[in-house]
């Protein structure tokens, strides 16, 4: 050991202290847009493709949002979440690309122009077809691109270029190719059933296009007068007791269905009903008055008749199967015509004693289940179309003839002209508010209807045509080997149960969904939307089904695009042995889930081959009634089997109490807002991080969570970067020379690779960051780092102890950097620049890193997790002294162990203190006697001074 300075020297500049230029401030809202360019610049996307190129694929086909407006935060979690999967196939050397599209036909973007027409007072039906297309196309189109920046500033890698659109030319002309599929398999009918129906927007909806809110409504107890009864001849001359919250659906009630199981009552009273709901009505002259009501529902008929009178009396009581033959006669019978027909009374499966009275009103124009019941008597009883399209009652219609519209709640209420008239008939029992859920448009937030109008549907339950001239692209799908996919719906139930579902539960879901379903209404009233070009014949009422017709039309399509339906010379696509006046040409819409429902033949097919399927579908939870299933249906119909092989639904984003976002409740958080604030890594941290397969919450204390997450991470990049300045190929150590710390770190991270690829394989991306996060807290900042630091800093060079260290710590680099390139896509870039600044170097064309199976080792990892488990005994047994000011900090301290000390491991480094001894009867700490190093700050024996130097560090100084 060399001799000391007379005087105290800074010891510093001897220090290797770690160096580097990542700033710990990450300014990513500045730094993310320059990356964006550079990334552009390269060529990133098609670069990745080329380099991928003939490597397995891995496809995940993108839902299309509607062209409609900003990004909102679901939107941006969804894209997100893609990205990361996306990001993590390609890591997993896969060839993943990513096509990214937009639905650009339908309501809401015809909503929305219409909407500028009423604002100018101006009549949307006035308007040239064509003109108003072109300005949907335009509107449609402008928001595409507005989308596409913000998706892209989510850092969303995609074929931003060639995106799909549902209407360009090919895509229209894809569209209706997959119609004409089912046209010409027969798989298509035109027929009248009720279906929901938007009286503002005039047009049929689908499920997908519903929202259910709660309402008050008018619930009403109406009198139809029984007026022949063969099986009860006592009947005759009582009255039948409906029970209804649709008080507009009486005007068009055509029978009334009761239970064969149900056992009915009828109460006799001294009053009628009819004058008491408008209490101060003169008392009328006192009659006897019979009511029939089922029986377990008396009470509850007793308690909304009988607020001003005592109840009745129960004179005879009927089992339901004596009511078969009944009839009675519509309290408006007077007018005549319609109202004058008799009202048959039918047995009814769907007639329940939940609520009501046990007879239920049947208007087949207006309900599934009316229409099923009343199509099935003989003869059958027909809908009567008496509502017109914006929900008011035909201009010739005897009752209320012109007026409307029906779901107006002022029209259905007590002093609207239903209830006037009924009050007026004496057919009016009681009348109150009710509250209930009632479906929505969620474009226009109207009440809709339930509307029998003349509509195309694909069949559920209709056998398909021979299954065995259809082959699939894969051999376990070949239709003719399965014995229960003669339908549409078996088809698709046994699709469900071949796909994967993400979570599991999904799949019960979906196919409750489609098992319950009725046929597919595919036809809307609309002028936005692909055209169903189909002829059908005037005579017969068949639509024409031939190849040859059907080839001009797609290629009409995919010269022209939808528009040219409308322009057409029909004669000519027709041929010369047909003559167009013997032919209607169809001008309804396509249900615009059967746009999206087809994108996988013109985006996955067309750019991937005949017979490719996508690995994976990824959307939010309600798309199990729309996007999901609308695929899954026209796939089974057209190909036999689902277009994916995988589906995964995420939540929805909820604000930071749990709350639906709101723009009346002022807690919308904006994705938009946040990445120019904070950065789009922080918002694909918080995506990550979420247990998105349930609803999640979004605010600013769990992105203030978010963040503080973030910045450890960084730091951690900082340190590596830091620490392996100056690092070469010379320095590595091989790991079976390596001291046992580094190899014990290495078997750490084997495991931490495993979990990471499980997670990736599971689409489990909280438990993957969450578990990278924990290791480079836990694993490395607090324990590995922490004790190694002694060595980087103060180590000679080529001492092996710290070549070791680095040659980990570039090892931890590479892997740590792509595991993280997924989810933090900018920093991992920004991190990889720093240590490979090349222009057209970047992280994310690189793969999943290179962990040797020997690294992990169990007997290794049980040791040192005893060691690890010292350690923090003895970290807390030191807290209290430094508290007390005992010692300033652990290189004060002298550690006594009870019993023999383990053997293999310098506990002094490992603990981070001045010596430890065993034998004690606990942890102890007390403050070491000895003097500290002035170089490395250690207390070791052979310093005689404090600001000395100890024998390592006097080698490194002086050689």
């Amino acid at each position: 050991m060399s001799d000391q300075p007379d005087s105290p020297r800074d010891w510093r500049d001897t220090v290797f202290l770690p160096k580097t230029d990542f700033p710990m401030k990450a300014g990513l809202a500045a730094k993310e847009p320059a990356t964006l360019d550079r990334w552009a610049r390269i060529g990133l996307y098609d670069r990745l493709r080329e380099r991928r190129q003939g490597q397995e694929r891995f496809i995940l086909h993108d839902g299309p949002p509607y062209a409609n407006g900003d990004i909102h935060m679901g939107h941006a979690m969804n894209k997100v979440l893609k990205d990361i999967i996306v990001r993590s196939q390609s890591l997993l050397g896969k060839d993943a690309p990513y096509v990214p599209g937009w639905d650009c036909h339908g309501l809401p973007i015809e909503w929305k122009i219409e909407e500028e027409y009423r604002k100018k007072k101006q009549n949307k039906d006035e308007v040239p077809p064509r003109e108003f297309r072109a300005q949907c196309r335009a509107y449609a189109d402008k928001w595409v691109g507005i989308q596409r920046a913000q998706f892209e500033r989510l850092g969303v890698m995609g074929d931003w270029e060639d995106p799909y659109l549902t209407m360009k030319f090919e895509a229209e002309a894809a569209i209706v190719a997959e119609l004409l599929k089912f046209a010409e398999s027969g798989q298509l009918y035109r027929g009248a059933k009720p279906v929901m129906w938007s009286p503002v927007e005039k047009t049929a909806l689908a499920e997908a296009e519903v929202e259910y809110e709660d309402v008050t409504s008018t619930q009403i107890d109406v009198a139809f007068k029984i007026t022949e009864a063969p099986n009860a001849p006592e009947l005759v001359g009582a009255y039948a007791v409906i029970w209804t919250t649709t008080p507009w659906t009486i005007p068009v009630n055509q029978a009334i269905a009761y239970g064969e199981e149900i056992e009915y009552v009828v109460v006799e009273s001294t009053r009628s009903f009819a004058q008491i709901v408008r209490p101060g009505q003169p008392t009328p002259n006192m009659e006897s008055y019979r009511y029939l009501v089922a029986a377990p529902l008396l009470e509850a008929f007793r308690q909304r008749y009988g607020v001003t009178m005592a109840p009745g009396t129960v004179v005879q009581t009927i089992p339901g199967s004596q009511l078969a033959g009944t009839i009675a006669r519509h309290p408006m019978h007077d007018l005549g015509g319609f109202f004058a027909r008799p009202r048959p009374f039918l047995a009814a499966d769907h007639v329940t004693t939940d609520a009501g009275t046990g007879l239920v009103h049947m208007a087949p124009d207006h309900g599934e289940e009316d229409f099923l019941a009343c199509k099935a008597q003989t003869p059958p009883i027909d809908p009567v179309f008496a509502v017109t399209d914006d929900g008011k009652y035909r201009d010739d219609w005897l009752w209320l003839g012109g007026q409307g519209s029906v779901i107006n709640t002022k029209f259905n209420g007590p002093d609207g002209p239903i209830l006037s008239d009924l009050r007026a008939a004496g057919a009016l029992l009681s009348a109150g508010d009710f509250q209930h859920s009632y479906p929505h448009s969620w474009r226009s937030k109207a009440r809709i209807i339930y509307r029998c109008t003349p509509q195309w549907f694909i069949p559920m339950d209709r056998p398909v045509p021979d299954p065995a001239a259809r082959r699939c692209a894969e051999e376990e799908y070949i239709l003719s080997h399965q014995s229960n996919a003669a339908t549409l719906r078996a088809t698709a139930l046994d699709a469900i149960e071949r796909t994967r579902w993400v979570p599991e539960k999904a799949r019960n879901r979906i196919h409750a969904m489609v098992d319950g379903r009725p046929d597919w209404v595919i036809s809307r009233q609309r002028a936005w939307g692909v055209p169903i070009a189909l002829y059908v014949h005037r005579a017969t009422g068949d639509y024409l089904r031939d190849p040859a017709v059907n080839a001009r039309i797609v290629a009409a399509f995919a010269a022209g695009g939808a528009d040219a339906w409308f322009d057409a010379d029909h004669q000519a696509i027709l041929g010369p042995d047909r003559a167009l006046a013997d032919y209607e040409v169809i001008t309804d819409i396509l249900d615009v889930w059967f746009d999206s429902g087809s994108t996988h033949a013109f985006v996955v097919e067309a750019r991937y081959g005949a017979g490719a399927r996508a690995d994976l579908y990824l959307e939010g939870s309600d798309q199990h009634r729309g996007w999901f299933q609308s695929s899954l249906l026209e796939s089974c119909g057209t190909r036999g089997r689902a277009p994916y092989r995988a589906v995964l639904t995420h939540g929805f984003a909820l604000d930071g109490q749990g709350r639906k976002m709101s723009k009346s409740l002022g807690n919308v958080v904006d994705p938009l807002k946040i990445i120019d604030e904070s950065g789009a890594d922080i918002l694909r941290m918080w995506v990550a991080s979420t247990d998105y397969f349930e609803d999640v919450r979004i605010g600013k204390e769990i992105l203030a969570g978010t963040s503080d997450a973030y910045r450890k991470l960084r730091n951690t990049f900082r340190y590596l970067l830091g620490a392996l300045d100056g690092f070469t190929d010379a320095e590595r150590v091989p790991v079976a020379d390596m001291p046992e710390l580094e190899r014990y770190v290495l078997h750490l991270l084997a495991g931490l690779d495993t979990e990471l690829r499980a997670a990736t394989d599971a689409f489990e991306f909280n438990r993957y960051i969450r578990a990278l996060t924990d290791f480079a807290n836990n694993d490395l900042s607090a324990f590995f780092f922490d004790i190694r630091k002694d060595s980087l800093y103060c180590d000679a060079a080529a001492d092996p102890r710290r070549r070791a260290y680095r040659t980990v710590l570039d090892t931890l680099f590479h892997a740590l950097v792509r595991y993280a390139a997924p989810i933090l896509c900018f920093t991992a870039e920004e991190v990889w620049q720093a240590r490979y600044p090349a222009e057209d170097s970047s992280i994310h064309f690189e793969t999943w890193p290179d962990i040797a199976a020997a690294w992990h080792d169990p007997a290794l990892g049980e040791r040192w997790q005893g060691l690890r488990a010292l350690r923090s005994q003895v970290t807390e047994a030191i807290e209290p002294q430094r508290r007390e000011k005992v010692i300033r900090s652990s290189l004060e301290a002298a550690v006594a162990l009870p019993g023999a000390l383990p053997g293999g491991v310098d506990l002094e480094e490992l603990f981070i203190v001045a010596s430890v001894s065993g034998g004690a009867t606990a942890v102890t700490v007390s403050h070491t006697d000895r003097h500290k190093c002035g170089r490395c700050w250690r207390h070791m024996p052979e310093v005689t001074e404090d600001n000395g130097l100890c024998g390592r560090c006097d080698t490194v100084v002086h050689g």
